[in-house]
């Protein structure tokens, strides 16, 4: 190298894409003590034209086919709607690592589970996992929800009515007054 010439850095598409996933998280966390409505609002402002960005990047990229950059850019440009989903309400997370943490004991604990030989029992146990799982994630006491919903339920019409299951939903405030983890 000659004197005086600065090694350049040569930054591999890889590193680039991981690069605009990690400044989108470290916007997030910068977004955490906001409200819904000021961290959408926020979002809008500076995530989604960083995004715009990084479709535009993509693009413009020509990976092997079939190499694990392939892979990945032929999968954020499928699911690129769905990716940008999160913009369009605060409460919602940019990635789904609290899902997948909740139902993580689940998956590993199925295989020990007899009812889940069949499909109706594996769908029923999904079923009953994914609402105690909303309940937690909405600071509810599981056990408390499930006996609210399974005392207000039966007495709703919500086949011809089906607003009325909104108040039982866990995020409604009549199931967070009722079966709040505070409330004990």
């Amino acid at each position: 190298m000659p004197p005086g010439a600065e090694k350049q850095l040569i930054v591999s598409p890889a590193e680039t894409g991981r690069d605009y996933c990690n400044k989108l998280f470290h916007m997030e966390k910068e977004m955490e003590s906001l409200s819904p409505e000021e961290r959408k609002k926020l979002r809008l402002e500076t995530e989604k034209p960083l995004l715009e960005a990084f479709w535009c990047w993509l693009e413009k990229l020509d990976p092997l086919s079939g190499s694990k950059l392939g892979k990945a850019v032929v999968y954020a440009k499928n699911q690129g709607t769905y990716l940008e989903n999160y913009l369009l309400d605060g409460r919602c997370s940019i990635s789904n690592n609290l899902a997948e943490n909740s139902i993580r004991p689940f998956t590993t604990g199925r295989k020990n589970w007899m009812f889940s030989d069949s499909t109706k029992g594996a769908d029923a146990s999904a079923a009953v996992y994914s609402v105690i799982e909303t309940a937690k994630a909405n600071g509810l006491e599981p056990f408390q929800y499930l006996n609210f919903l399974l005392m207000y339920i039966p007495e709703t019409n919500f086949k011809e009515h089906p607003e009325e299951l909104e108040d039982m939903m866990p995020w409604s405030d009549f199931a967070k007054e009722q079966c709040s983890k505070k409330r004990k």
